[in-house]
């Protein structure tokens, strides 16, 4: 498959989603797509970092965490902390993604581009900043990022948990297997991309 091949198809795809049509591609993962007891036991460690504008919505999202399971490393403004930058706490809740402490990270602000700009400055992360539900499924499906940024001026609490569920637990490919070997190919080459011009 080619680059407008999956391109025309992900549109019908979206389309077909969004109009409420059923489609197989969004069924349950394969058994041989799911994570394994080592990956999960792995994936329940967490870094999270917020600015002074999001503070209320990481320590939703941190309270949910908790409560299913998972250990949450917060490295960003807390109450009684708030005054930490998104430039200087992004970098920081990147290096435990870059030494493997954590598989994946949450970042928040107030639109979630700050963050997402910053922490993609930093070798080995692909932050993606969402604005629906839909879109983090995407962003892991197609893109395979693994941190998330949320920003607090656009998500309600509610739809926030709702998107980091989404996040944590869909899988690369995952949700688009007739595409697998093409988004395969196109990940290595952006992760040449990277290791080329990163540090």
């Amino acid at each position: 498959m080619d680059r407008r091949e999956f391109i025309a198809a992900s549109a019908a795809l979206a389309v077909g989603t969004f109009a409420g049509a059923a489609s197989d591609a969004f069924a349950e993962e394969p058994v041989s797509q799911k994570t394994t007891v080592k990956e999960k036991t792995m994936s329940k460690k967490i870094v999270v970092a917020a600015d002074p504008f999001a503070v209320g919505l990481k320590d939703a999202v941190v309270a949910d965490l908790k409560g299913k399971g998972y250990e949450v490393i917060d490295v960003g403004a807390r109450a009684e902390n708030p005054d930490i930058p998104y430039f200087e706490s992004a970098p920081v809740a990147c290096k435990y993604i870059q030494d493997g402490t954590c598989e994946n990270g949450i970042l928040f602000c107030g639109t979630g581009m700050g963050m997402s700009i910053v922490a993609n400055k930093c070798k080995g992360i692909r932050a993606s900043v969402v604005e629906s539900v839909f879109a983090t499924k995407m962003c892991r499906t197609i893109n395979n990022s693994n941190v998330l940024c949320l920003g607090a001026m656009i998500w309600g609490e509610a739809m926030a948990l709702d998107a980091v569920d989404t996040f944590l637990n869909t899988a690369f490919t995952s949700a688009l297997p007739q595409f697998a070997d093409f988004l395969k190919e196109a990940a290595k080459k952006v992760d040449a991309f990277d290791q080329k011009n990163l540090k």
